[in-house]
């Protein structure tokens, strides 16, 4: 049985003993290894500080590469990733932590990438729903890096890993990193 607060699905993120930015996701009784910022954890995110943020925080959207992978499963709605969708990650811009239409001037990443890190992308509701300036963009659950560096602030999970999560997830899950 999954744990649940609030009768919300919670998936549970910490920083495993001993490491910054190695750490461990529980989802149930499943327990599923995760790389995180390259700072670690922290309760005072800033922009570009590489930290992941604690907290609790929904997972919104999910998004995909039609081109490369398929949807994520029956539970989770997700929609392709448009070959000109960026994120804006500006905080001088009114735009920022928001989803634009590329091309755009002000700094941003594609969601389209050249590697496969956002074929298959959960936009985390860290700063977004409820907006600060400087408190950090872009924080998503994505793919791991092959050779296992850490990420900039998101969550990052194995290809198998990641469809193996969002299999589980339901809609209204919460995740709560610390």
């Amino acid at each position: 049985m999954q744990r649940r607060r609030g009768g919300a699905q919670l998936i549970r993120v910490t920083r495993r003993p001993g490491t910054r930015s190695d750490g461990i996701l529980r989802i149930g009784n499943a327990t599923i290894r995760c790389r995180l910022g390259r700072a670690g954890i922290t309760r005072c995110k800033r922009e570009g500080d590489w930290a992941t943020p604690a907290g609790r925080y929904a997972l919104i959207d999910v998004l995909y590469r039609a081109d490369r992978t398929l949807p994520p499963g029956p539970h989770l709605a997700a929609r392709p990733i448009p070959a000109n969708l960026g994120w804006c990650d500006d905080p001088a811009d009114v735009r920022y932590n928001r989803p634009v239409t590329l091309p755009f001037g002000a700094s941003h990443e594609a969601m389209r990438r050249a590697d496969s890190l956002y074929d298959l992308v959960g936009i985390l509701d860290w700063n977004v729903t409820h907006r600060s300036l400087h408190r950090g963009s872009a924080i998503f659950l994505h793919f791991a890096r092959i050779d296992g560096t850490p990420t900039a602030g998101c969550i990052a999970l194995s290809p198998a890993d990641m469809r193996r999560l969002l299999a589980r997830l339901r809609p209204g899950c919460r995740f709560e990193v610390g």
